[in-house]
């Protein structure tokens, strides 16, 4: 078995990113450029899209994937590769979570990502190659108290890139989900600032016995090691790799 060299076996490919401008999306847009892939970075942030595109010699377009109007505006004939990857957090309980916000994590989440599947879908049937991963979490398969919203949008990801695979499969397309632990990003240092507030602990603390408790490793993931295995989805030695969650957790699910 080979591994998948920088410049070699994705080269020509055109691939979409969702959520590129940081975070898990920056990383595999750039690992997917280093492969070879021409990437179009879309993310709400405008100057960090274009930032990041102009590093990988790419291209950025700023798009609200709250938006449905301006997520079917997206140029989606050419895409080989789609990594949904873009999302938000909202911690509170139930009985507290506004409805509004509720909404908006799941149009961002589960709505924009088929979308754009359901865009990508008629141009990768017609080649006969597709790779579709979506950026799902150990929430995708585990539960956490007051994340209602994240939790609810990650379980049915996981189910809109199952249905995705069984009926990609016939025509050369995969569809997979990535299921990393608590990551080193933006979105998860908002949460340990957040979580400290409201445990009253030190953010070391936070991450140590709250974020972490159920790892077995004990630290953060990095950007880079999730894009890592994207990349290794969109390549050809995981051309029989479809319909599946992969964990990269550290050990949470093996509990």
């Amino acid at each position: 078995m080979t591994t998948m060299g920088e410049g070699m076996e994705l080269s020509g490919r055109r691939a979409l990113v969702t959520g590129a401008a940081g975070g898990i999306g920056e990383s595999v847009a750039r690992r997917l450029a280093a492969a070879g892939v021409r990437v179009l970075c879309v993310d709400i942030d405008g100057p960090g899209a274009h930032r990041v595109a102009r590093d990988i010699g790419g291209e950025a377009r700023s798009v609200d994937l709250s938006d449905m109007d301006a997520v079917d505006r997206v140029s989606l004939s050419d895409i080989d590769i789609l990594v949904n990857n873009a999302g938000m957090q909202h911690v509170a309980p139930i009985h507290e979570f506004p409805p509004d916000t509720f909404a908006l994590l799941l149009r961002i989440m589960v709505e924009a990502p088929f979308r754009l599947i359901r865009g990508v879908l008629p141009h990768m049937y017609e080649r006969g190659f597709g790779r579709i991963v979506n950026v799902s979490s150990v929430h995708g398969l585990r539960a956490s108290a007051f994340k209602s919203a994240y939790v609810t949008a990650k379980h049915a990801l996981e189910g809109l890139s199952k249905v995705t695979a069984l009926e990609g499969a016939p025509y050369g397309v995969t569809s997979n989900c990535v299921n990393p632990g608590y990551v080193r990003t933006p979105l998860v240092e908002k949460q340990i600032v957040a979580q400290a507030e409201h445990h009253g602990l030190t953010p070391d603390e936070v991450v140590r016995n709250v974020m972490l408790g159920p790892e077995a490793i004990k630290r953060l993931i990095e950007p880079e090691e999730v894009a890592e295995f994207v990349a290794f989805l969109c390549g050809p030695n995981a051309s029989f790799m479809t319909g599946g969650s992969h964990v990269i957790d550290g050990g949470w699910t093996a509990h």
